[in-house]
């Protein structure tokens, strides 16, 4: 994922966290803040020490822009997503990490039909 389609620093974040709208299940929490000024949407990740150890959090990172590259004609452009990962993601393998991520990008209505 390109640089320009990432969001990186603790300001943007915050931003998310604190004016954009959330929406979950089991395995992911996401925030969507709506970025006017903006022709492209930008991803933000989050995986928890808790989640385990470095290997893990950074295979379910790479499991997440993998689906979020296929599911990305049906995102909405002109917003920022900051994605968490829950516990369960842990033992997860990539079919349900994008199944369960494509779950909770309808329940937040965010993912064109």
């Amino acid at each position: 994922m390109k640089k320009e389609f990432r969001v990186k620093k603790n300001k943007e974040f915050q931003a998310a966290f604190q004016k954009g709208h959330s929406f979950a299940n089991r395995q992911f929490v996401v925030y969507s803040l709506q970025k006017a000024d903006q022709d492209y949407f930008r991803i933000g990740l989050s995986v928890s020490k808790k989640i385990g150890n470095a290997v893990t959090r950074n295979r379910i990172k790479r499991y997440v822009r993998q689906a979020i590259f296929e599911l990305n004609d049906q995102l909405e452009a002109g917003k920022d997503y900051v994605i968490i990962a829950r516990k369960p993601t842990a033992d997860m393998d990539f079919f349900e990490v994008k199944k369960s991520l494509t779950h909770v990008l309808k329940v937040g209505k965010v993912l064109k039909k």
